[in-house]
């Protein structure tokens, strides 16, 4: 009786948990939540009998459901069904134990492990926090570093240690490794622009210890004079005083939140988080007032790699070529958002959460904003004065949706943006700032140089070094529909032969559909053409296919060579776009593993196997790339330098929704407010 009652109070509880972790969630594609991730660290502990630190979880993220459960899901929810139930909740595990990466898939409603292998290919998993903190803190208690500290003249409780990737080149075998270099904060905390030059440490991961250690050679370290960065440490002189400005909503924000479900405007889109992407926008639809109904544009955006090589190949800094989401984590290295500043004083927050090396919850407080904007740019306009005795004037004021995040990677802040407009486009724009990458030389004057020095003189015995960054985002569009086809409308030029015109040409779009891989792999700039992605099977009233532009911003190339290990390892940006057929298991540019990965697991790899695209769910993949030589004005912060690219509804209404966009009310400044 009482094993029959024991029995009867477990099955009870167990039911219990598991409509308690259901209603923790409102959609399918919400991030995990706290209680979550701490039911994904008790199952797997349990299964693999052990503890952190024996075992890590290096990565833990939702195991989506397959996109068509996701969106039968959606529209059931959107027809109100009140039987709509939600789909099955699993999470993704990469767990490190017995120095072997380990692959989980955990459901959170059975409470099971449902598979798990042993990572047996090339590379390793994203770093954590932890394991980071405590790679850089083993230089400090390590006497042959003491000793070369000291032998500089340096205060050992000055020096601040940071942690950097090793990369790969060409090594067989490889064991899971930092490399630690150091800095000197005595006099200003703008660590980065005073390196420690000549000292390198490599640190073992899985044994948490020094196994190389290298003092190669003195370099002053620069000066801190001038490269405090602390509004309250300024000094006089100082710069023009700015009158602060807002944008004012006496009636509230026009934008609702509903758990992750964001709407606007004519938008409705889900907003999630991923301790490697960061922010995630998913089934984002925008409202059609001639057909009465929302129409689908994009299933799944996101950052998929960050790519940021420095092209100084001496033995201290040959090996920085980092892969920022892959290696470092850039939803991991997202910051709290400063109220006012990072964001405006209209901006609503979301906090994030995700799973730290032993597997508890970690918070990020105000990790993402959301927020209209203003800044008096216009939407569309028009004055006519051809009409006789009347002058006709029309404007309508371009106020957007922003959905903002920061990722702090080291030394460089990302400014992450997603921007939705009335008209339909949807603009991505990163804006890159913080500090530059230095390296400390002996030089004071450009007159003394006669070699290359892979970067410019900033200050006396400080060089920016040159650099790249591309971003490659992930673009899962669905043009009203999954099936889609990607058009390369190429402008060529005509020679006319009419003796009845006085023109000898014109250019006509020659338009060319690509039904493999090969064809949709693009270097911008080549040639003159438009990127759009329509939807085959239908079409505008006037018969044009139903589209969505890529309005490319600022395009670099790789100068690397393409057998050179960073490159080959960094492929994904050989080509500006890559269009694939849509892979659940498919998210990553740099691959699963992206710390020490050889290339073999890339988008580029992916590419080549030249599946056929036409008319099916495909996915678009559009790289950002700035080539960045350090001037003295990014000394010694750096100013933000913007790229980005539009996204632009093309054919897809049967006219510009911008005539029906109702011109927000004047705001009436307040009374005490001074005029100038």
């Amino acid at each position: 009786m009482n094993n029959m009652k024991l029995a009867l109070l477990f099955l009870i509880f167990t039911l219990f948990s598991i409509c308690t972790i259901a209603s923790t969630y409102e959609h399918p594609l919400d991030p995990l939540t706290p209680s979550e991730f701490n039911l994904v660290r008790t199952i797997v502990l349990k299964s693999y009998k052990a503890s952190p630190p024996k075992l890590t979880f290096q990565y833990i993220g939702l195991d989506e459901p397959d996109k068509s459960i996701v969106l039968s899901w959606v529209l059931s929810s959107k027809t109100k069904n009140k039987s709509t139930t939600l789909p099955r909740r699993r999470a993704f595990v990469i767990a490190r134990f017995n120095k072997q990466s380990h692959e989980i898939t955990v459901d959170l409603s059975k409470r099971t492990i449902v598979s798990s292998k042993v990572h047996s290919g090339n590379g390793f998993p994203m770093l954590t926090f932890d394991e980071q903190d405590v790679a850089a803190e083993l230089p400090l208690s390590y006497k042959p570093f003491i000793d070369s500290v000291n032998k500089r003249g340096l205060n050992i409780s000055k020096v601040v240690c940071s942690t950097f990737t090793v990369g790969w080149y060409g090594e067989t075998k490889s064991k899971r490794t930092l490399k630690i270099q150091c800095f000197y904060t005595e006099g200003s905390v703008n660590l980065y622009v005073r390196p420690v030059e000549g000292i390198t440490l490599v640190v073992d991961l899985d044994e948490r210890k020094v196994v190389e250690y290298y003092d190669r050679f003195k370099i002053p370290v620069p000066k801190a004079e001038g490269t405090e960065y602390r509004a309250s440490k300024q000094k006089p002189p100082f710069g023009p005083t700015l009158n602060g400005a807002a944008f004012v909503q006496p009636n509230g924000p026009g934008f609702k939140i509903n758990g992750h479900s964001i709407s606007w405007a004519n938008w409705e889109f889900h907003l999630g988080y991923d301790v490697r992407a960061g922010s995630m926008i998913s089934v984002a639809s925008i409202f059609d007032i001639q057909q009465q109904r929302h129409r689908r544009v994009l299933y799944r955006g996101y950052i998929s790699e960050f790519y940021v090589p420095y092209m100084d190949p001496t033995i201290d800094w040959f090996f920085k070529t980092y892969l920022d989401s892959g290696e470092y984590g850039f939803g991991q290295s997202i910051v709290s958002l400063e109220p006012s500043t990072d964001c405006p004083t209209n901006a609503a927050f979301f906090d994030a959460h995700y799973g730290g090396e032993d597997g508890k919850p970690v918070k990020i407080v105000n990790a993402i904003c959301v927020f209209e904007k203003y800044a008096g740019d216009i939407m569309w306009r028009h004055t006519e004065s051809e009409i006789h005795d009347e002058e006709i004037t029309e404007v309508r004021s371009d106020v957007s949706l922003v959905v903002r995040t920061v990722s702090t990677v080291g030394n460089y802040d990302y400014i992450i943006d997603w921007e939705f407009k009335p008209s339909g486009s949807i603009k991505l724009g990163v804006g890159l700032s913080g500090i530059l990458g230095i390296k400390g030389t002996r030089y004071t004057h450009v007159d003394q140089i006669k070699e290359d020095t892979f970067g410019t003189l900033l200050a006396e015995n400080t060089i920016g070094v040159h650099h790249d960054h591309y971003l490659t985002y992930y673009l899962d569009l669905d043009i009203d529909g999954e099936d889609n086809s990607f058009v390369k409308n190429n402008l060529e030029t005509v020679k006319i032969t009419d003796e009845n015109s006085p023109r000898k040409s014109y250019w006509t779009v020659v338009r060319e559909t690509s039904k493999t891989e090969a064809d949709a792999r693009i270097k911008l700039g080549l040639k003159p053409s438009e990127l759009v992605v329509i939807n085959p099977n239908k079409e505008t009233k006037t018969g044009n296919k139903l589209g969505y532009r890529l309005f490319p911003g600022t395009v670099a190339h790789p100068l690397l060579l393409s057998d050179d290990y960073p490159q080959i390892r960094g492929a994904f940006t050989n080509y500006n776009v890559f269009v694939t057929p849509y892979n659940k298991s498919e998210k990553w540019a740099g691959g699963l593993y992206a710390d020490q990965g050889r290339g073999d697991d890339t988008l580029l790899a992916w590419s080549l196997r030249n599946r056929r695209i036409e008319n099916r769910d495909i996915v678009l993949w559009h790289t950002v790339g700035i080539h960045h030589v350090p001037c003295q004005e990014d000394f010694p912060i750096m100013p933000t330098l913007s790229g980005g690219f539009e996204l632009r509804p093309t054919n897809f209404f049967e006219s510009n929704p911008v005539l029906k966009t109702k011109q927000p009310k004047p705001v009436p400044m307040s009374k005490c407010t001074s005029q100038p």
